[in-house]
């Protein structure tokens, strides 16, 4: 290394020296264990802190420093540690031989501070205690055995599982409580087997309690409790239902005998077919069919419910007795069956009904006539004889049938009441002889003119856009007349003035637009619909029309003037107003809202206007002279304004202001010099011109021109100046002698 040392004069000195850095090797000897390979055995259940081996390692000769231990591998979960001074290797937590039986630690050695180290493998093996009883998958299960099986079958098979090893994990099976010598168990296997056959008709179901046992002894924990002889064990129990044989036929306890009268409607209850089986299950569930006598299907007899109807009407005339072969079959296999032969005997009622002379009669009444209006006659027979041969007239219940009475006797038919057509049009009326057949009366109810259209509201508003092409539709009209034919007949009207804007369908009352629509014309139209039929007694109907017109921006806004013009002071300050403009717009709400924007002219943004209210006010301060500089004519601007409306899309227009800037004489007379240097001869005569003086001023007009004056160094009068135009003259004789050098202080005002 080169190391300068330098001082910190102001012409700095500076030396130099060379420093030579040798680097020595060391060796550095490590502690060596006194084995390459250790191995422990701890039990699973071993306590905390409890020790399970020691590792050594040796120091090298003449060495003063102390070895340390430490785990650097093998212990992610922080199981074991170990003595750093003596090397003794202990539990901190719980072990577990089921989750891990083996742990390989790699442990270190270091001599004193130094950076190199040794290590050694430490094998530890956690053996199992018997800590976990056995477990069934389930505490209960239920099989079935059919009674062929023969003895030595295997009917079930036990399935226990233990979580330990070796002999605490072996299981022993056994049967705890027998409920009969029909059934052994394998105690290795859990196999259970048939001993002997078994029927169900001695018994149907076995219960077998099965015990499953460990071959291991208790923990070391737990012998201190209970008896070297008690075990970890675990209990199931199953359910042996034993399958019927089906040995039994059906047999009939429902009578073979059944009388049903013949005017029984279709689906009538005839019977019930009933036949019963002792088996069980399958073996005993009858089904029922018809074999024979059943051939023109007069009955359906339902295979499950043994119900028998019938399928078609009876007829005792055409066929007074059935004799049907039923037969009880049951689910077995094979199958057995039972056959009975039932008897249905077809009773006779009185079927001889008088009969109409016409089935349908129809015939006409006018409305609004009296009570008491005769109708029609209707006439029956009866080929019975004596009293059933007699016969007696009614009405049959129904709608509009208490308007109206029938002469039990004769079969007249007289109103009870005035009829309305646009009550009931139409009565539909069964009459019969007592406990016959019916006749049918169609009466039709002549219709008058004695109703008058309506409308379904007395008053209709809608709203329609102004932009409706013509002849669009806006509004249905309906209205409804009770009467029939030419006096139902609505046609409809338009009456009060709708300013040729509207007109209606004189027969569908569809309203449609005439010509186009302009809200700012008329925004509103009232007028009324008229509905008249073809009767001149009645009044018409009238409902009132009310149309708004709904706005469109269809309008752009105007202002007052194309051109505007303005003036302002210079030197005013910002915000100052200088005119407002007017727009207005024809259009409703957002579409006749207006604002207003500068367009263009304002590019540094001299001039601002409210958007709201249209006054233009200055921005920044006006110079009028800047402006006229470089406008070389006047100093005056020229903005292009903007009124835009609210509507969708928006509409705009424009309009021209040109704002002049007024002078204000804020700029002082400017001389040409300072100092205006003159040499005369003194010999030069009165008047002449000694020179001229000359003054600029930025402002304009008045405040621009200027006058001149001499206001000190002319005491005695030599000089004269021309207050216009600045020219200097002489007006008494110079005499260098005398006065050689003259100072004239000029004013320009």
């Amino acid at each position: 290394l080169t190391v300068s040392a330098r001082d910190g004069g102001g012409l700095p000195s500076a030396s130099n020296a060379a420093v030579t850095v040798n680097i020595l090797h060391t060796v550095l000897v490590p502690a060596i264990f006194e084995r390459s390979r250790y191995s422990f055995s701890v039990p699973e259940d071993a306590p905390e802190d409890s020790v399970i081996g020691t590792v050594k390692a040796r120091e090298p000769p003449n060495s003063l420093e102390v070895v340390s231990y430490r785990i650097c591998s093998g212990d992610p979960h922080g199981k074991f540690s170990v003595d750093p001074q003596f090397g003794i290797i202990r539990t901190k937590k719980q072990l577990d031989h089921e989750a891990q039986s083996a742990v390989v630690l790699t442990v270190q050695s270091q001599l004193g501070n130094s950076s190199v180290y040794s290590s050694t493998q430490v094998n530890i093996s956690v053996t199992d205690i018997n800590d976990n009883p056995p477990v069934f998958l389930t505490k209960s299960d239920k099989v079935t055995v059919s009674h062929t099986q023969p003895p030595g079958t295997a009917v079930y098979i036990a399935r226990a599982e233990d979580k330990d090893s070796g002999l605490n994990g072996a299981i022993k099976y056994s049967i705890a409580s027998k409920q009969s010598d029909a059934f052994s168990i394998d105690p290795s296997l859990g196999v259970v087997n048939l001993t002997r056959s078994v029927f169900a008709e001695k018994q149907q179901e076995y219960t077998l309690h099965i015990a499953a046992e460990d071959c291991g002894s208790p923990p070391l924990t737990s012998l201190l409790a209970i008896n070297l002889t008690d075990r970890r064990l675990d209990s199931l129990a199953v359910k042996i239902v034993i399958l019927d044989v089906n040995d039994n036929s059906p047999s009939f306890v429902s009578s073979p005998l059944s009388c049903v009268m013949e005017d029984v409607e279709m689906g009538f209850l005839v019977h019930h077919v009933i036949a019963k089986d002792p088996d069980e299950g399958r073996n005993g569930q009858v089904t029922y069919h018809i074999l024979s006598g059943n051939e023109n299907k007069a009955f359906v007899l339902d295979k499950i419910t043994g119900l028998l109807t019938t399928a078609q009407f009876l007829d005792r005339e055409v066929q007074e007795r059935y004799s049907l072969t039923v037969v009880a079959l049951d689910d077995g296999s094979p199958a057995l069956s039972a056959t009975q032969v039932l008897t249905i005997v077809v009773l006779d009622v009185n079927d001889e009904t008088p009969v109409f002379l016409k089935q349908y009669y129809e015939t006409e009444v006018h409305e609004n006539q009296d009570p008491g209006k005769f109708v029609i006659r209707v006439e029956a027979v009866d080929r019975d004889a004596g009293l059933n041969s007699l016969l007696q007239y009614e009405i049959l219940p129904g709608a509009g049938y208490e308007k109206f009475k029938m002469n039990s006797h004769s079969g007249e038919l007289v109103t009870a009441a005035s009829l309305d057509r646009e009550t009931q049009e139409v009565f539909s009326i069964k009459g019969s002889p007592s406990r016959s057949s019916t006749a049918q009366l169609c009466l039709t109810v002549l219709d008058e003119n004695d109703h008058s259209p309506l409308f379904a509201k007395t008053q209709y508003q809608i709203s329609v856009t102004e932009d409706l092409e013509e002849g669009s539709a806006i509004l249905d009209l309906c209205a409804s007349d009770e009467d029939a034919g030419l006096n139902g007949e609505v046609m409809y009207s338009l009456i009060d003035d709708t300013y040729g804007a509207f007109a209606i369908d004189s027969v569908t009352g569809s309203i449609i637009t005439t010509k186009a629509l302009d809200r700012e014309t008329k925004s509103q139209y009232t007028f009324r619909a008229v509905a008249s039929d073809c009767s001149t007694h009645f009044p018409r109907s009238t409902t009132v029309m009310t149309v708004l017109i709904q706005d469109v921006n269809d309008n752009a806004p105007k202002f007052e003037q194309s051109y505007y013009k303005a003036s302002v002071w210079e030197g005013q300050s910002p915000k100052t107003d200088i005119i407002q403009v007017f727009a207005t717009d024809l259009d409703s709400g957002l579409n006749g809202e207006t604002e207003y924007s500068i367009l263009s002219g304002n590019e540094n943004a001299t001039f601002l206007i409210d958007s709201a209210r249209g006054i233009l006010a200055t921005n920044t301060g006006l110079d009028y002279e800047s402006i006229s500089s470089y406008r070389f004519v006047s100093a005056s601007h020229q903005l292009v304004l903007l009124a835009s409306d609210h509507g969708t899309p928006s509409l705009n227009s424009t309009a021209t202001v040109l704002i002049t800037v007024l002078d204000a004489n804020d700029n002082p007379p400017v001389l040409s010099s300072p100092e205006y240097h003159v040499h005369v001869k003194e010999s030069i005569p009165i008047g002449s011109h000694i020179t001229e003086v000359s003054a600029k001023d930025c402002d304009a007009g008045t405040n621009a021109e200027i006058t001149y004056a001499i206001i000190s160094g002319n005491d005695r009068g030599h000089f004269c100046l021309d207050a216009r135009t600045g020219s200097v003259n002489l007006t008494k004789m110079l005499d260098y002698e005398d006065t050689m050098k003259f100072t004239l202080v000029i004013q320009a005002t």
